[in-house]
């Protein structure tokens, strides 16, 4: 893909450090990867109005993670904001709006478009949410691997019990909203397989 900025090295490394620390089942950088396809997608079609700030949400939103914590976005956004800082100071970079972005990702499930303005911004947002959820309407080969990855980053952390009634009042949650996926774009490509994903999830649950 064409990234809008190139990090130097020794942020790339560290970042990577980040993401293999603790060692991850589906948040490791495998899923930013996945995740920057959907943003490459994104900036074919409609575009992005803030490329730079989305493409650094998305390498950023997930460096800080440990199953089961409250605070992992939020630690996240302070990580990149710090980075910016050291790497990026004369980029034109928006750190507060990166932070924003990846502060958006702990409310998963609990969005809706009309939460966003219409404008650049606001579709921004809808999209980037929505290519960290993308996952949910893959192939159900992969969608499966993602929902093992997750319980298996809880194991351990959280009583096994307590991991599927939250996990299952989640996928509920999802299933029974009226668009899983905030923008249109999402909605139209991935809606459909992400309900029979869900439902099948719920059903072997």
């Amino acid at each position: 893909m064409t990234a809008p900025l190139i990090l130097p090295d020794a942020q790339q490394a560290l970042l990577e450090s980040a993401y293999a620390s603790p060692p991850r089942a589906y948040h490791h950088y495998g899923h930013v990867q996945e995740v920057l396809q959907h943003y490459q997608q994104v900036a074919q079609g409609p575009g992005w109005a803030q490329p730079a700030e989305i493409y650094l949400a998305v390498l950023y939103h997930d460096a800080i993670y440990a199953a089961g914590r409250k605070d992992n976005e939020s630690r996240s956004a302070e990580l990149a904001i710090a980075h910016i800082a050291q790497w990026l100071p004369q980029a034109g970079v928006d750190a507060l709006r990166v932070a924003e972005l990846i502060n958006l990702t702990a409310r998963h499930g609990q969005l809706a478009a009309a939460d966003f303005g219409a404008d650049g911004f606001g579709l921004d947002a809808l999209h980037f949410l929505d290519c960290d959820m993308a996952i949910l309407g893959a192939a159900p080969a992969a969608f499966d691997a993602y929902d093992r990855g997750i319980a298996e980053e809880y194991r351990g952390h959280v009583p096994g019990f307590l991991y599927r009634l939250h996990r299952r009042r989640f996928l509920k949650g999802l299933l029974g909203r009226e668009r899983i996926y905030l923008s249109d774009l999402f909605h139209q490509r991935y809606d459909a397989q992400a309900r029979a994903n869900l439902q099948r999830a719920l059903g072997a649950g």
